[in-house]
């Protein structure tokens, strides 16, 4: 688990490496599926979630690569303070999780069919060449040519 603490100034420092960050890196935490918690310096108060929102809100900012439009926004405002908020909390991270699975069921059948057509195979067989003539040059490549 990553810990990293965030300072007064609003810096971003991550502690296993010892550097400073931003939130770019942290994006690429959460793509590389690292574990890590944003804690505040001085009262160890968890500040992941915050930090997380403002990454969205900075990438729904551009309406090409938003995912949450108005409308859908205005819904999720809607359940909070009802019933049906620890309902929806639960159906939400059961639907992202379905989603998720799905996607990749669908990236493993399409890496299956490109793996066996003649493009694929061809790109195998390259591959293969590749690496023998990698192998010859490694074995000869001490060699002196009078050798």
């Amino acid at each position: 688990m990553i810990i990293i603490k965030k300072y007064p100034n609003r810096r971003l420092y991550d502690t296993s490496k010892s550097q400073y960050i931003n939130l770019e890196y942290i994006k690429s935490l959460v793509m590389s599926h690292q574990e890590f918690k944003i804690v505040d310096s001085k009262t160890e108060d968890d500040l992941t979630k915050s930090i997380l929102l403002q990454i969205i809100t900075e990438q729904e900012t551009n309406d090409q690569q938003s995912v949450l439009t108005n409308q859908v926004l205005k819904q999720l405002i809607r359940f909070y303070d009802t019933d049906m908020q620890v309902f929806l909390r639960m159906y939400l991270e059961q639907s992202m999780a379905n989603f998720l699975d799905q996607q990749e069921a669908m990236q493993s059948v399409m890496r299956n069919i490109i793996d066996k057509s003649p493009i694929g195979i061809f790109g195998q067989m390259v591959e293969k060449n590749m690496d023998f003539w990698r192998s010859v040059a490694n074995t000869e490549g001490g060699k002196s040519p009078k050798e």
